[in-house]
């Protein structure tokens, strides 16, 4: 039902909205017809005690302005029917998992077929795990610093929620960091200026007020109102009001997303094979691309596939379920990616799929469909992006990661944390103890998952997976760990590790093991700006000397040597340096990074938070460098990303997210480990101290590899 039809409710009661006062002039026509709005204020993590301050200010703001505010923290509100009564709905600092699946779609097909979100505070701290959400409420929390005074600058004065303010406004809040910078995707009304205040993390574009289109609805969201004197000031309560009735369809304002960003009903295909439209209430526009069997496909002469890197769709099945092949310039064009649909129980029961997309083309889109005998699925609506969706991650920043560990619950003994006769598990061989304790990198379901969870709060969003061979216990885990990086839109290149009898050839026949066994996971990373080519680190190189064979490959995939020594990179593809102690002072890399881009070659040098192996490797003479409560971090991203040192690189690897023998994790570590084994902590990080410090080196991380965005983006890349 789409607002316009649940507007019919309201005709014989029609009342004329009065004109607002001067802090809320009328956008539009001077009357509009009466609404309902659904507050809900849910929690499942933090509580904000401002929540009462708000639920009274929207109440207050509807008896000034002719509407109805229900408000409920009863997710059982969340059905089709109920929903059908009200023409926006408001998450008030709404926090954790607060909908079910089934709450989940009815929400979704509200939104779509008319509806309007508006979010508020820590509605971005809400169902991470909910894709849709994510590009509903724009962008996720990431982090946040103390209360403070800061400056906010008006970009869009035409919009009814910030046509009352100044080019400037200065206030005090919690102002939030994003996991990704929303921009790409909605339209922003407002930035905050991290000059005027302390602690924020995302440079000079740090969006954090915000609308956009979703489906035939309607998307507002502010990072404003944390405090709960926020709902007392004249000039919130007009923004709010204004985000509200355009969110309810009320009050016109131009919330269009940047060229090529936009959503695509599906059933809108320009050519098709065996497909048609079919009606379907809940479905975006009542419609869906339907009649799909195997082999059919649909095109889009409007949709350019240039540039995109993402697709995201919305799709149903009651019958055999299948795979979206995403491809360029025809139905049998160049395949861009996949992505499996499952089956959702009911031809009006919804999920969202998607997947990462490999470059190269620029045609119009084609879809083409593949799966068993009888009907498949059908698609709602679908989306290509240029840059992943909200909280989703960077491809240009690389973690290695580790997969050496074992515990006797999974693994049936210990492997790995005992390294230097230690008795784990309160005893290791590392100078941190993990947050998650002595963890088994095969619980899945667990550790890797919370893993992959850290990982994409740091903007990383490519792992490099230390790989010892074929049948090792490292290749043994891998397809589990591609599983678990596939939830959180995480990929996987790999770490070649120097097993005994190796040599050019075994490496050249491994990659060619690696691609055909994975490469056709989701999770198998595939650089898009590399023609989708795999992506192989070679771990000690220079042992080799002929590495002849390497010309076997590099066709098809990228192999980067590990040096700076430009006379030893014959065959390969480029080069890393993974020492977590010479980006200190990165020693060559502006001569290797000079050679890179002279060449034509990939130079990802790596950055570390520090380095100490004592518990681990006793009496190694191996130099420590101390985290300094974080300025070793930084010190070697400014040098990996300053042209007169760093040599501009390609990409960036991280030494590392989880190698806890060398103390270069920026993996969370215990604030209060065992007692007696003089373990270290993270506190003191970037002025984190106890549990807050553990997660202060992930959130670092994604400080920079914001940095490194913003200049990549700025050199076109």
């Amino acid at each position: 039902m789409t607002i316009w039809m649940r507007r019919l409710r309201h005709a014989t009661a029609a009342l004329a909205l009065g004109l607002l006062g001067a802090l809320i002039p009328p956008a539009g026509t001077a009357h509009a017809a009466s609404l309902e709005v659904l507050v809900f204020s849910k929690t499942a993590g933090f509580r904000h005690d401002a929540i009462p301050a708000g639920i009274d200010a929207l109440r207050a703001l509807g008896g000034q302005h002719d509407f109805t505010v229900t408000a409920t923290e009863d997710a059982g509100a969340f059905t089709p029917s109920n929903l059908a009564q009200y023409e926006a709905v408001v998450f008030l600092n709404t926090t954790g998992n607060v909908l079910d699946s089934a709450q989940q779609s009815a929400f979704q097909s509200y939104v779509d077929s008319g509806g309007g979100y508006v979010g508020v505070h820590a509605a971005a701290d809400t169902e991470y795990d909910w894709p849709y959400y994510g590009q509903l409420v724009g962008a996720w929390f990431r982090s946040h610093p103390a209360i403070q005074q800061a400056t906010l600058r008006t970009e869009d004065r035409t919009h009814p929620a910030t046509a009352h303010l100044g080019a400037t406004w200065t206030r005090t809040d919690e102002w939030y960091d994003y996991r990704a910078n929303p921009r790409p995707r909605v339209r922003v009304l407002q930035t905050l200026d991290e000059t005027t205040y302390s602690g924020g993390s995302m440079g000079t574009d740090h969006p954090i007020t915000w609308c956009h289109d979703q489906g035939s609805g309607r998307s507002f969201y502010t990072g404003l109102g944390h405090t709960a004197a926020s709902y007392a000031d004249p000039a919130f309560r007009s923004l709010l009001l204004g985000g509200l009735r355009y969110a309810a369809g009320q009050a016109a304002a131009d919330c269009s997303a940047p060229a090529g960003n936009g959503q695509v009903e599906a059933e809108s295909f320009s050519s098709g094979s065996g497909v048609q439209a079919a009606a379907h209430g809940p479905a975006s526009g009542g419609r869906t691309l339907g009649y799909i069997d195997h082999g059919d496909w649909a095109g889009y002469s409007q949709v350019s596939t240039a540039g995109a890197r993402t697709f995201t769709a919305k799709v149903s099945s009651a019958g055999a379920g299948g795979t979206i092949e995403i491809r360029s310039g025809s139905a049998g064009g160049t395949l861009l990616g996949t992505v499996s649909v499952p089956v959702t129980g009911g031809w009006e029961t919804f999920t969202t799929v998607t997947t990462t997309l490999t470059g190269g083309a620029s045609g119009p889109l084609f879809l083409r469909f593949t799966g068993g005998g009888g009907a498949l699925f059908d698609v709602d609506a679908f989306t290509l992006g240029t840059r992943p969706t909200a909280g989703a991650l960077s491809d240009d920043v690389h973690l290695f990661y580790y997969p050496w560990y074992g515990s006797p619950a999974v693994n049936g003994s210990w492997r790995h944390w005992q390294q230097g006769g230690h008795t784990p598990p309160d005893g290791l061989g590392a100078d941190f103890y993990p947050a998650l304790g002595p963890y088994d990198s095969g619980d899945f379901d667990g550790a890797v998952a919370r893993h992959m969870e850290w990982i994409a709060r740091s903007g990383a969003g490519v792992i490099v997976y230390s790989w010892w061979g074929r049948g090792s216990y490292e290749d043994r885990l891998a397809r589990g760990v591609l599983d678990a990086a596939r939830e959180r839109g995480i990929e996987v290149a790999w770490h070649l590790e120097p097993y005994a009898g190796r040599t050019g050839a075994s490496t050249a026949a491994d990659i060619a093991y690696l691609t055909s066994t994975y490469g056709s996971h989701p999770a198998f990373h595939r650089a898009a700006d590399h023609a989708g080519k795999g992506v192989f680190y070679v771990f000690q190189s220079l042992d080799i000397a002929d590495w002849t064979a390497l010309d076997q490959v590099t066709g098809t995939s990228i192999v980067l040597a590990q040096t700076t020594d430009t006379t030893r990179i014959a065959h390969f593809s480029g080069m890393y340096t993974y020492d977590g102690i010479a980006g200190a002072t990165a020693p060559g890399w502006k001569q290797a990074g000079d050679h890179a881009r002279a060449h034509g070659l990939v130079w990802a040098p790596s950055v570390a938070p520090g380095y100490i192996d004592d518990r681990a490797v006793p009496g190694n003479a191996t130099p420590t460098v101390e985290r300094a409560d974080g300025a070793a971090y930084d010190r070697q991203w400014s040098n990996a990303l300053d042209p007169a040192v760093g040599g501009s690189p390609t990409w960036v690897s991280v030494t590392s997210f989880n190698e806890w023998h060398e103390g270069s994790s920026i993996e969370p570590a215990d604030s209060t480990p065992p007692a007696g084994h003089g373990y270290r902590t993270y506190s003191g990080a970037y002025g984190q101290t106890g549990e807050a410090a553990q997660t202060a080196y992930l959130d670092r991380t994604a400080y920079w590899v914001g940095r490194f965005e913003e200049l990549t983006a700025g050199q076109g890349r």
